[in-house]
């Protein structure tokens, strides 16, 4: 298959990775944002196959993981009411909230769907015109085109029984609460090739001058890894501080203009609440006034929401890149992805899940 089967060429991942040994002369911490990077990491043993000066430090760019716990449990609580429908992307289920998550409230008999796209959510609407249909909308930039797309597209059709409970979260303002943080030890980032796709990589200019650090585009193949962290450690090596793209076939600078004028129209930049991390003033998107009959926060009485987190569950730390999972004492025992603490281990970019799929034996840990 063109573009998947030539990045999976183990002996040019080799190649490449031998010219990092060959170049890297001190240790360097690089966070990739993205947790489908990091699972792709785990999944090829690519942090094994580099030299051991390069850290990778898993970053808190998973969806799912970041939503934030007063979001969930108002799901929780919206999905409880009668005559509604709420529609989320499967891996929301078992996500936990305070008490408990979407999937016990299905087993319960509440009308809890998966869909694939929130247009599937729009269909359930019209097919539905005695329920209400609510869409979780959660997301970095790369869901956020066709969350705004369900609402324009129900505006258009009429539909006054669709909703939408956003959780939309930006890249750009948690690398500053990243590298501004007193503790911060990240030198470099892997930037995500899937939200530039959408954004583009303008936004980034500023934040690898402000301070000083190298910002790499990259893919998903083993191949586009390897190859933006080389050219993350040529920069690092060389004392410099730019921003490069290492994933060409699918990145322009400007990205997708018509997606993010879309974007622009429908959302307005909000303070966002990210699990286990807090608040990151100006980090997400909400409905702007002239779309508020689709926000759900709104058509539904859900203010008075009291979130409690587990008191063993360290995700927050494995967000921020402070902690590995290895090093969660509940790891693989109080926590597994049947019997979840925090939604890392649930979700499908989460780095607690991509530790204990791949790396369980590593750490001797036996649920």
């Amino acid at each position: 298959m063109r573009f998947i089967d030539e990045y999976r060429d183990a002996t040019l991942v080799k190649g490449v990775i031998a010219e990092i040994k060959r170049i890297v002369t001190r240790p360097w911490a690089m966070m990739e944002i993205c947790g489908g990077q990091t699972h792709a990491i785990m999944q090829y043993g690519l942090d094994q196959l580099l030299p051991p000066e390069i850290e990778l430090v898993h970053g808190p760019g998973c969806p799912v993981c970041v939503t934030s716990l007063e979001l969930i449990d108002k799901a929780l609580a919206i999905a409880s009411q009668p005559g509604v429908i709420m529609a989320s992307f499967g891996d929301m289920l078992r996500v936990p909230g305070s008490n408990r998550d979407l999937f016990s409230i299905r087993a319960a008999g509440g009308q809890v769907r998966v869909v694939y796209s929130p247009l599937d959510a729009v269909k359930i609407a019209q097919q539905n015109p005695d329920k209400q249909v609510v869409f979780f909308a959660i997301g970095f930039e790369t869901t956020a085109p066709p969350n705004v797309m369900s609402v324009l597209q129900a505006q258009a059709l009429g539909l006054k029984n669709y909703s939408i409970l956003v959780s939309q979260v930006c890249v750009p303002p948690a690398m500053h609460a990243i590298l501004g943080s007193p503790g911060n030890r990240i030198q470099a980032f892997l930037a995500a090739g899937h939200v530039c796709a959408v954004m583009g990589y303008w936004e980034y200019p500023p934040i690898a001058q402000r301070y000083h650090v190298p910002i790499v585009v990259t893919g998903f193949e083993p191949l586009d890894l390897v190859n933006g962290i080389l050219m993350t450690v040529r920069q690092l090596e060389a004392g410099q501080a730019e921003v490069q793209n290492a994933y060409p076939r699918v990145v322009t600078y400007e990205g997708n203009r018509a997606a993010q004028a879309m974007i622009q129209r429908v959302f307005q930049t909000v303070d966002r609440q990210w699990r286990g991390i807090g608040m990151i003033p100006m980090s997400g998107w909400g409905l702007r006034p002239e779309f508020a009959s689709f926000d759900a926060e709104k058509r539904f009485d859900v203010g008075d929401i009291q979130t409690r987190e587990s008191p063993l569950c360290i995700a927050g730390q494995v967000l921020q890149g402070l902690k590995k999972p290895k090093q969660c004492p509940a790891f693989g025992k109080e926590c597994t992805p049947q019997t979840p603490l925090g939604a890392p281990m649930v979700s499908s970019e989460g780095a607690c899940s991509a530790y204990y799929r791949y790396r369980l034996i590593d750490q001797e840990v036996h649920p």
